[in-house]
């Protein structure tokens, strides 16, 4: 039997920019056992959903032309707005000691966010992070991906 390498009681936390997917080691280091903690997700419209109005113009100087102004991009924003409360909701639970050890996986716009808004105690707890969408899989999918990645890292 191959070593899992995921310590008790480890979390592993699946992220893209509006699902998280909480899961927790019941197993051992040995033969690991993935269960689902907890799920947090947010409704984010589309880019094209959120823009109401037509973008807005401005004037270049003394002469009459005009130039438009590119739309801010909620969708994207609220993205990084999510990534930011998962990084703080990781924060409250490291800080109540709820995990001692943490692996992310996210997307990679989610882990470049999550990335800058971890703080030092979380970063402190970190054994793996990788850089893909798994918010969809199943579990034993999952696990499979995360032996992996700790046996070549």
């Amino acid at each position: 039997m191959r070593k899992s390498g995921v310590p008790q009681n480890a979390w592993v936390v699946i992220c893209d920019g509006e699902k998280a997917l909480y899961l927790v080691n019941e197993g051992d280091e040995i033969d690991m056992n993935l269960v689902v903690r907890n799920k947090d997700e947010q409704e984010n419209p589309k880019a094209q959903d959120w823009a109401a109005n037509r973008p807005g113009r401005f004037n270049d100087g003394p002469s009459v032309q005009r130039s438009a102004v590119d739309d801010t991009d909620w969708h994207q924003l609220e993205k990084e707005r999510f990534a930011k409360d998962v990084a703080d909701q990781l924060y409250k639970d490291v800080h109540k000691g709820r995990f001692k050890d943490l692996i992310l996986i996210a997307s990679r716009p989610a882990l470049a966010e999550l990335r800058k808004e971890l703080h030092p105690e979380v970063l402190a707890t970190l054994r793996l992070d990788v850089a893909k969408v798994l918010t969809n899989h199943p579990i034993d999918e999952i696990e499979t991906l995360v032996s992996k990645e700790l046996e070549n890292s």
